[in-house]
């Protein structure tokens, strides 16, 4: 009887091992669940709270478009990617949760001029917090964001919006005027800058095998847009302000890589070669336009 006994109080607290060994390991993949949901894209608007008095505006761009990219979290340690305006930056930082707020402070390496801290929460569907810099001799010390969750899938089919001017606003040339007024002559300057027709919304480079009188008459910015156009359907992220400007406002525009090895489709690679051939030569017509 007493053998009976033991036997069934091993068989009861091996059970009871196994149910709460399994219910850590479901607690386990619980939190591993609830951190899944951070993880991917948070995409937005990078915009300057703080820069050095001494700086030219014309030294930084004001407004860039972040892709700050969550990517593991363990125990209380995060790990992540910051990717704005050319610069892909690993992110090693904290985190912590509290009542249905996420906190992270993420540091970039430091071993960069331009390298610094993102601190932010993550409440519902927003992350949004402030970067700073870690060199406070940089022409730019702070920007806040304000980020949401997209994720990012190769579309061939994308075009940029059409209700859009297209101007390089840093393609800026003065040019001067002259003038009759009451019979004597004055002359005046005027600023000018480079633009793109409509053309760019509706030839795709990525769909369609373009030909040479396709390109004949197009200046050279129509050129370099829809060239540009194919890298930034892959999610190229461009260092030059001048190709920045005018893909950081378009909606589905997320930069997640500085590198387009083996990401060109055929179709792609064949229209590139065509484009700068014609980019070579091509001229543009500087217009005139109020800021």
């Amino acid at each position: 009887m007493k053998k009976i006994i033991v036997l069934f109080s091993l068989f009861i607290a091996f059970g009871c091992k196994k149910e709460e060994k399994q219910a850590v390991v479901a607690n386990d993949k619980m939190t591993l669940d609830e951190n899944q949901k951070l993880y991917g894209n948070w995409v937005g608007d990078f915009i300057v709270t703080e820069a050095d008095s001494l700086a030219d505006e014309s030294d930084y761009v004001y407004n860039n478009k972040l892709n700050l990219v969550i990517k593991k979290i363990e125990n209380f340690k995060a790990f992540g990617q910051s990717i704005v305006a050319g610069n892909s930056r690993p992110l090693i930082g904290s985190f912590s949760e509290y009542n249905g707020e996420y906190r992270f402070t993420f540091n970039e390496p430091g071993n960069n001029s331009n390298d610094g801290k993102f601190t932010f929460k993550i409440i519902n569907d927003t992350l949004k917090g402030t970067w700073t810099a870690n060199d406070r001799k940089n022409k730019v010390l702070s920007r806040k964001f304000v980020l949401t969750k997209q994720n990012f899938k190769y579309n061939p089919n994308l075009m940029l919006p059409d209700d859009t001017e297209y101007v390089d606003w840093y393609s800026e040339k003065l040019d001067s005027v002259k003038e009759v007024i009451d019979d004597e002559e004055e002359t005046y300057y005027e600023e000018t800058y480079r633009t793109a027709s409509d053309i760019i919304t509706k030839l795709n480079a990525s769909t369609t095998l373009l030909s040479e009188n396709d390109l004949k008459n197009l200046k050279k910015l129509e050129l370099e847009i829809i060239r540009n156009t194919i890298f930034a359907r892959h999610g190229y992220s461009f260092k030059k302000k001048s190709f920045r400007q005018f893909f950081d406002p378009v909606d589905w525009y997320i930069p997640v890589t500085d590198d387009m090895s083996g990401k060109l489709t055929l179709i792609e690679q064949k229209n590139i070669v065509l484009l700068n051939r014609f980019q070579k030569y091509a001229e543009d017509n500087y217009d005139s336009f109020g800021r």
